[in-house]
């Protein structure tokens, strides 16, 4: 549609699909996958998703609540084998979900800007495995009292992924992959491993100010995804996740309404389990979902009311929100 490549900038580098009513109204790639080769990103790229993943594993732990394997009163202290120090062992499911939990966040965003920042002293070719996040946390004090505020938390869902693993005894991305990826066909999204990444995966570029070009981000996130993000999707995919949440495939529909309820929130933001949700009126919020790393961009939004989806990445951590604004907006 016109309307929408007039709105997206020039050099923009990623993917973008928007759909209503579950029909694709627009879908291209832009820019390259691969600088130095030239590889066009289409809308089947795999791009890195950052946070994003967050959306997954709460849909995951939501499936295992409706099992009757969890609560959302479950405490970590009766879910997890090893030692949790000063961490509270009566942190509940829920204050996981909702970034009220207090535990004691590896990546506070609150006060820390740069990822990357994380690998100077502790490799990020170790972290392979959620568990392998442990030692950036495990042994500092709580922020604050469970249950106390909103604060936005990642080391919460890397405990959440430990979970799916206590309770299902598969590692937490085979069995998203199981319950919520296949599912909903979305063949092209998975945790790779940097160093063994499958076909038509895109590189994310940052931009060196000083020596005036791109390198990528291969040391300055995880080597591999956890429960806090990190999976690879496409802008395709994406669509059909939404297509499978909508429907009821993955969780019941009281539960989703759940999901897309507030549970915390502060001046600026709320949240359901797993989603963050826009304000729009009293009582009336839209759910989304992001991301965002070094090089990485994503956001993904549904409008319930005029049933729009707007998904878009970038490969260059360009931003994603205002473009995905401007195209709502002209899609009203």
């Amino acid at each position: 549609m016109n309307e929408i490549m007039d709105i997206i900038p020039e050099n923009f580098n990623g993917a973008v699909l928007v759909s209503r009513n579950g029909n694709i109204l627009f879908g291209k790639g832009f820019g390259f996958s691969d600088m130095p080769n030239q590889i066009n990103n289409t809308v089947d790229t795999k791009f890195q998703t950052a946070s994003a993943g967050k959306f997954f594993v709460a849909v995951g732990i939501m499936q295992l609540i409706e099992a009757g394997r969890l609560s959302l009163d479950s405490q970590i202290g009766d879910l997890l084998d090893f030692p949790l120090h000063q961490i509270d062992r009566k942190i509940t499911i829920r204050q996981l979900l909702n970034h009220t939990s207090g535990i004691p966040d590896y990546f506070d965003e609150s006060t820390s800007s740069e990822y990357s920042d994380l690998w100077i002293d502790f490799p990020n070719y170790k972290i392979r495995k959620s568990k392998d996040l442990l030692p950036l946390f495990i042994k500092k004090p709580m922020m604050y009292q469970a249950g106390e505020k909103f604060q936005y938390n990642n080391s919460g869902y890397v405990i959440l992924g430990l979970i799916i693993e206590s309770v299902t005894g598969q590692l937490f991305d085979e069995y998203l992959a199981d319950k919520v990826f296949h599912p909903c066909e979305m063949l092209d999204t998975g945790y790779y491993e940097f160093d063994r990444l499958p076909a038509k995966c895109a590189n994310a570029y940052i931009f060196d100010k000083s020596k005036r070009q791109f390198y990528t981000n291969i040391y300055s996130v995880d080597a591999k995804g956890t429960g806090a993000g990190g999976a690879f999707t496409t802008v395709v995919d994406v669509e059909k996740f939404w297509k499978g949440l909508l429907s009821g495939n993955l969780v019941s529909m009281t539960t989703l309404t759940e999901m897309f309820s507030v549970q915390s929130s502060n001046e600026d933001d709320y949240y359901g389990y797993g989603v963050w949700l826009e304000k729009i009126e009293q009582a009336v919020f839209h759910p989304f979902f992001q991301g965002s790393d070094p090089g990485v961009s994503f956001i993904s939004r549904y409008n319930p009311k005029s049933k729009l989806c707007v998904h878009i990445v970038s490969n260059k951590g360009e931003d994603v929100w205002r473009l995905a604004s401007k195209i709502e907006a002209c899609q009203a």
